[in-house]
């Protein structure tokens, strides 16, 4: 007797059935994550009369200007309270640059910008930043400076109108803030047009930073009683006895971060775009095309050429139907791997409503959504797997490995052997090595040769069913 395989009508139902199933489970445990977990805010909530610490460690990137967002908005008003961000950055893009720098600012309290600890660094963007605060100060065997614009890839800004814009415009905002500020604006000028970068101790000494500590202590002690302009009032820092909160960049944001670096999405950009022409040039499996447009969007992500919820929008929707027509189109989940890829992304970076406000997704949603297109696509590679190594109900290939029985001998057929397969007489012959055929002798049918089958004599039983 033969075995039916299911027909694949029946098992894609089986497949959607069970997708939609999982992403039912899926946002069920998103949805309880919400409710019972509640938010995950990147900074804990506080009032006034408060001297919060914060990093700015990594690229000067869109995490980095997201943080420093939910920073000043979960502090508020913070009337009393002073603000100190810890420095370690090598630079970034203008844009977020400019942003911070705003935020800094328009802020209602003090904020204090410390390079540290030693072996940290102020560079390009970050020496602006830096310009920005209230007060500035710097840990030995630390750096700031070397301000002079480059391009997304690290190379030199070609000689043009457009170049001479950029470098007025930035020339022009340090040369302001450092005025502003009552520091040398003309050292601090010569870093964006010179590259000049200097020692916190050369720094100090010509006018660039207020302050020179060595850790968060000796900081707080000399921030304690110094008077700053805040927004054209007088405010004077108190630390002494002050609660200290500390305020980290979640787990989202630092993995953000790595591609939202200007070296990091330029390479991406231009991946993408190649992976793309290759689909075009040589079409087939839109594999390459599927993972040029993820890249692509990634890009525009980091260098900040899409809006930041488009750019999560596009990523998770083109994942989910990725993932969708890999399974329709029986595609072995070769197409749904950039997938899911995209979901996780896309649910990572998807984090603001239409009006900017921060919507805080749960962590278990991100997870569980992407966890369950994993699952359908295990699913489906299982499905595909057994379906293949099931054994052919038809055809010359469902006759091999059959075990069957010698009707006739030589002799009595005109010296053919014959046997009954799947209701059909066939001749049958063996390899010298087996010897003479007898009736009754029981064959194992290993192939088939125009309209013989080539058959192996059975020694031994085997626990198979007869045809």
């Amino acid at each position: 007797m033969s075995t039916k395989m299911k027909s694949p009508t029946g098992l894609r139902h089986m497949v959607f059935l069970s997708s939609a199933l999982l992403l039912f489970l899926a946002a069920a445990l998103g949805l309880a994550g919400l409710v019972f977990c509640g938010p995950s805010p990147s900074s804990a909530a506080g009032s006034g009369h408060v001297v919060y610490i914060a990093p700015l460690d990594g690229v000067v990137g869109v995490p980095m200007e997201e943080f420093t967002d939910g920073v000043f908005d979960s502090i508020g008003d913070g009337q009393g309270s002073v603000l100190i961000f810890r420095m370690d950055t090598p630079g970034g893009l203008v844009d977020s640059m400019s942003r911070i720098m705003s935020r800094i600012a328009d802020s209602n309290f003090p904020v204090v910008v410390w390079v540290g600890p030693g072996g940290a660094r102020a560079a390009s963007a970050g020496a602006f930043i830096a310009m920005s605060a209230h007060v500035t100060a710097m840990a030995p065997e630390t750096n700031i400076g070397a301000a002079h614009p480059v391009t997304g890839s690290g190379g030199d800004i070609e000689e043009s109108e457009m170049s001479r814009k950029v470098m007025n415009d930035l020339t022009a905002k340090m040369r302001a803030f450092a005025r502003e500020r009552n520091r040398n604006a003309s050292v601090t000028e010569s870093m964006v047009t010179d590259s000049v970068s200097l020692t916190a101790q050369e720094a100090f000494d010509q006018y660039v930073v207020e302050l020179l500590a060595a850790d968060e202590e000796e900081l707080l002690a000399a921030l304690d009683g110094m008077e700053v302009d805040v927004k054209g009032s007088a405010a004077v820092i108190s630390t002494g006895g002050r609660e200290i909160v500390r305020i980290e960049m979640p787990f989202r944001l630092r993995a953000l971060e790595v591609f939202s670096r200007p070296d990091i999405a330029y390479l991406a950009l231009v991946a993408g775009v190649l992976l793309i022409i290759l689909e075009m040039r040589a079409p087939g499996g839109f594999v390459a095309g599927i993972f040029g447009g993820v890249l692509l969007i990634v890009a525009a992500y980091g260098l900040r050429m899409l809006p930041v919820n488009f750019a999560g929008a596009a990523l998770l929707i083109g994942g989910v139907i990725v993932v969708v027509a890999d399974i329709a189109i029986g595609g072995v989940g070769i197409m749904a791997v950039p997938g899911i890829i995209a979901m996780l992304f896309g649910g990572l970076i998807l984090y603001k409503a239409p009006g900017g406000e921060l919507l805080r997704m749960s962590y278990g949603f991100v997870v569980g959504v992407t966890a369950a297109a994993g699952a359908v696509f295990l699913l489906v590679l299982r499905l595909v797997y057994k379906a293949l190594r099931r054994k052919p109900a038809s055809g010359f290939d469902a006759m091999i490995g059959a075990r069957v029985k010698v009707l006739a001998s030589g002799a009595e057929s005109g010296g053919t052997c014959m046997a009954l397969v799947h209701g059909e007489y066939w001749s049958v012959s063996a390899d010298e090595a087996e010897g003479e055929l007898s009736p009754g002798d029981e064959v194992e049918v290993t192939g088939v040769r125009s309209m013989t089958l080539l058959v192996r004599r059975v020694d031994r039983e085997y626990p198979r069913e007869e045809i």
